[in-house]
């Protein structure tokens, strides 16, 4: 993964000590097994950043009913539902009170949502992407970020999807005009370089 890193990154950014935040999307029961292969980088990540004070956010995605969804209702048959099971994060996350929790119902965690009005009281400018789904709500989240002017970070080995054509496809498009690619192993070094 590091090597196809190197390949697609047109910039190479670092990000920046004291102004940088990680969002971990949607890490929920729904989707344990997508984020099984690579929850033990994000748990690693998870500790260095709290062992630094890095500010983490969390989003939970989620909907009340179909007819609520919107679109999204519209288009996929199965969806969320808030306080189900399904809905929770998963508990290997170990959620602490200095943790961000955002409550998203569509794929952009923005959308809706104070997660702008939390990077701003944090004065975040660098914003490290990872979670479920790669080429769904880590992809529109990244490209929004990007567009409200964040250095967006995207992780490579920590983001998942369904298929490894839809997460090659992500990575190209990100990296062309949107991010810099990382590792998880990349982004622990650049943590503990601080």
């Amino acid at each position: 993964m590091e090597q196809l890193v190197q390949i697609l990154n047109r910039y190479k950014w670092t990000p920046g000590q004291g102004k940088i935040g990680i969002l971990l999307i949607d890490l929920q029961e729904y989707f344990r097994a997508m984020i099984q292969p690579m929850l033990s980088n994000l748990q690693h990540i998870i500790t260095t950043a709290r062992e630094r004070n890095i500010p983490l956010i969390f989003t939970q995605h989620g909907h009340k009913s179909t007819e609520e969804a919107g679109m999204l209702g519209a288009w996929w048959a199965d969806l969320i539902i808030k306080e189900t099971t399904e809905a929770q994060l998963l508990p290997e996350l170990n959620i602490g009170p200095k943790d961000i929790i955002i409550q998203k119902d569509r794929y952009n965690a923005f959308y809706n949502t104070d997660l702008a009005e939390k990077l701003k009281q944090r004065n975040i400018k660098d914003l490290v992407i990872g979670g479920v789904m790669t080429n769904l709500c880590c992809e529109t989240t990244a490209r929004d970020a990007f567009v409200r002017d964040y250095r967006v970070f995207f992780l490579a080995d920590g983001t998942s999807t369904g298929e490894e054509d839809y997460h090659l496809s992500t990575l190209k498009n990100l990296s062309f005009g949107f991010a810099t690619l990382m590792t998880c192993a990349q982004f622990i070094s650049t943590m503990k370089s601080w």
